[in-house]
Formats: structure tokens, C-alpha cells, sequence
């Protein structure tokens, strides 16, 4: 079998497990996290704060709550690409209750063939999605793309606690208690093994930010958050 073929096949994976957890993804995302995810998101608002972006796409956007979250920064516009439509529907029905529909909208995109022209963006955010990616480099590049020149990239994505004794705790979690509640909650085993097969497997540290210089971002940083279960990496167009 050919790479492209690999790839073609992780696209259809991803886009069908997530359509398939869609009904339940809000709730086991809060309670697997134990909420604090939702503070991971307002670190992401927070770090674009100072830069005020006024349109904003966000990427792999799955129910919205980033794109809800970032509705605080009071950008004109927030579109949201996902290329699970369950997903999206889910999402819109939570935009609208929240009555933020005037300001975002959500549409089926490919993260790696993003229809929008070149430099039509202040701010691109990805949560917790480019480890899904089939062509990282190609992702990363075509989100740059479409970022104005000296426009924000924000990436928050799962990482790997390094210090003992949390590192232990948090892999016999990950990697046990995890896939089992999604189990029973979603009844998908395969989601959530596949959570922490793909944070293992994904680069992070130096090695993501080298991707990042690689895909022609500028200034590329990163702060972990939560003694490391996730990162959140930023750059400039």
C-alpha cells in the first residue's frame, strides 16, 4: 500500500469516528478532561488578545468551543472548518442557542485544502486537531496561507508529561482509564484508544516547532499547560 493510500485511509477514519461520537463529544471532552480543557481554551483567547484579530478561522473546529470561546475577543467574523459534519451540526445548534450564529459559521473544510484566498485572516487557531492531519507540512503551509502577513497562528495540541510521578499518573490514565469511560459513555471503543495512540505517536517540543519553521512561521514559541498534558504553540505569517 502507497503512503497516499495510508493517508487517504486516516482521513476516512478520523472523519467517521468523529461522526460517530459526535452526540456524546461535548460531554466526555469536559468530564474526560475534568474541565479543564475549557481553561486550555481561554489560554488560547488569551494569548490572542493583545493582537485583536477581527476574522478568525478555526481549524478542525469539531463542536465550536473554541470558536465560542474566541467570540469574547470580539472579532467580526469566526469560521469554523471541520470535515465531520455531525460534528459541525452539533456545533451549530450550540452556536445558535448561545445566539453567536451572526458571528460564527461553520462549514465541512479540509484543513489541507482550505478554500479561502491567501491572506484573509488575522488569527488561525487549531484545537487539540493537527495531530490529525494526513500531511502535517501541508497543513501547517496552507494555514499560513491564508493568515494575513504578521497574523497569528495558535495551535493547542496534547503533549506528554515528562516529570515523575504526574508522568506515570497521567499515562495509566491516558492510557487505561480513558478508553475505558469512552467505552462506556460512547460505546466507540476505538476513539478513545486512538486519543493516546496519536498524542504518542505526534511530535511536540522542538520537533513541532521545527514543522512550524519548516511551514514558514516566524517567532515560534510554545507554553505547556497542566504540568505538560498539553502544549499550545504560537507563531507568525
Amino acid at each position: 500500500m502507497t503512503n497516499n493510500n495510508k493517508n487517504k485511509g486516516k482521513k476516512v477514519k478520523v472523519e467517521k469516528m468523529f461522526n460517530d461520537i459526535a452526540h456524546r463529544y461535548d460531554f466526555l471532552n469536559h468530564f474526560l478532561s475534568m474541565g479543564i480543557d475549557i481553561i486550555w481554551r481561554k489560554t488560547v483567547r488569551k494569548s490572542l488578545a493583545i493582537a485583536k484579530p477581527k476574522k478568525i478561522l478555526d481549524v478542525a473546529t469539531g463542536t465550536g468551543d473554541l470558536a465560542i470561546e474566541l467570540c469574547k475577543l470580539n472579532p467580526e467574523s469566526i469560521i469554523g472548518v471541520d470535515i465531520a459534519k455531525e460534528m459541525l451540526n452539533v456545533g451549530k445548534e450550540k452556536i445558535k442557542r448561545k445566539k453567536l450564529d451572526h458571528i460564527i459559521s461553520m462549514e465541512v473544510g479540509d484543513s489541507e485544502n482550505l478554500r479561502f484566498e491567501d491572506s484573509s485572516f488575522d488569527a488561525v487557531t487549531v484545537a487539540f486537531g493537527v495531530r490529525n492531519y494526513e500531511n502535517l507540512n501541508k497543513g501547517l503551509k496552507d494555514m499560513r496561507r491564508v493568515l494575513k502577513p504578521g497574523g497569528t497562528v495558535a495551535i493547542l495540541e496534547f503533549s506528554k508529561p515528562k516529570n515523575f510521578p504526574f508522568k506515570n499518573i497521567y499515562n495509566f490514565y491516558f492510557k487505561a482509564i480513558l478508553p475505558l469511560f469512552g467505552k462506556i459513555f460512547s460505546s466507540h471503543e476505538s476513539a478513545y484508544t486512538y486519543l493516546p495512540e496519536s498524542v504518542q505517536s505526534f511530535a511536540e517540543d522542538e520537533a513541532f516547532i521545527k514543522e512550524m519553521e519548516l511551514a514558514g512561521y516566524k517567532n515560534c514559541r510554545q507554553k505547556r499547560l497542566t504540568f505538560g498534558i498539553s502544549t499550545l504553540y504560537l507563531g507568525n505569517a
